[in-house]
């Protein structure tokens, strides 16, 4: 089941909880430049997971759909392993979010990333579909998330580390979920009630939230790994110079270099780099904010 990084709906429960795989700690370290990686430990081993090639098939995919032409048909150079992962984009200077769609099921990174690159784009139900005169102002962020826990409780997990899923009864004692991604708070500046309120309503709670209502929350916890990946890094694929200023229909991008970034460490440089302005619902997908 596809949800968003910063929305509401009925789901099905995730199947990476507990110990399935995804568990283990966590370690990272950044080999640095275009195409950097961060090695983190899942399942007790170090894999590497999240890269550079990831956003750039995800350009290649989009720019396919959108130009009308034939979708990739080369293997991408990155494994086919399965994980739980979000797309993003976002346009402009300002990096203003233009769609977040992704899956708390593990699939295929290959199918995995082909669909959600152009679902996020397109089928986002809070933003109309990206056109193919906004591709030049693009930013594609890819995010494998990892390490998914049961909780004691709806405070049991740290803000700039953690995303969290919410699983509540509404007013009408219907069960609902909602989900934020981990930099999502930081970027907002909350505090771990504030977040929760927040996803309630996001989630679609109409009432007023108590303490009995907060406890009345399973929450699930997990941190991801994410990449980001401009449209000038995309073309030139490798290039460790950033292109001039690019003016995309009187929007002026500055290409700023790709980043790299695990949940747990850099959420707060990421915040130094992009807007805060990246909120996401819920459709038939999870929609997610990066």
């Amino acid at each position: 089941m596809a949800s968003g990084c910063w929305g509401f709906k009925k789901v099905k429960t995730s199947v990476c909880n507990g110990t399935n795989g995804f568990a283990g700690g966590a370690s990272a370290h950044h080999s640095g430049g275009v195409g950097g990686l961060f090695h983190c430990g899942l399942g007790g081993g170090t894999s590497t997971v999240v890269r550079a090639e990831m956003c750039f098939f995800c350009f290649d995919v989009l720019n396919c759909h959108l130009n009308n032409c034939d979708s990739p048909k080369t293997s991408p150079s990155f494994p086919n392993d399965s994980y739980p992962l979000f797309v993003t984009w976002k346009v402009g200077r300002d990096h203003r979010l233009r769609g977040c769609i992704g899956t708390f099921s593990p699939v295929n990174l290959h199918s995995g990333l082909r669909e959600y690159a152009i679902s996020s784009a397109t089928k986002d139900s809070r933003f109309s579909a990206i056109t193919k005169d906004e591709i030049p102002c693009l930013y594609c962020s890819v995010s494998i998330l990892n390490q998914f826990e049961d909780t004691q409780g709806y405070l049991d997990w740290e803000v700039g580390k953690h995303g969290i899923r919410i699983e509540f009864p509404n007013e009408k004692n219907h069960r609902k979920t909602a989900t934020y991604l981990p930099e999502v708070a930081v970027e907002q500046s909350w505090d771990r009630i504030q977040t929760i309120d927040s996803l309630l309503h996001k989630g679609g709670y109409k009432g007023i939230i108590s303490e009995e209502v907060r406890r009345s929350i399973k929450l699930t916890r997990y941190q991801s790994e994410k990449i980001t990946v401009s449209y000038a890094e995309y073309i030139s694929r490798g290039s460790i110079e950033p292109p001039p200023l690019t003016n995309c229909n009187g929007c002026l991008v500055d290409h700023q270099p790709m980043s790299v970034v695990p949940s747990h460490v850099s959420y707060r440089y990421q915040n130094n780099h992009t807007s805060n302005h990246s909120q996401a619902s819920m459709n038939h997908h999870h929609h997610g904010h990066s």
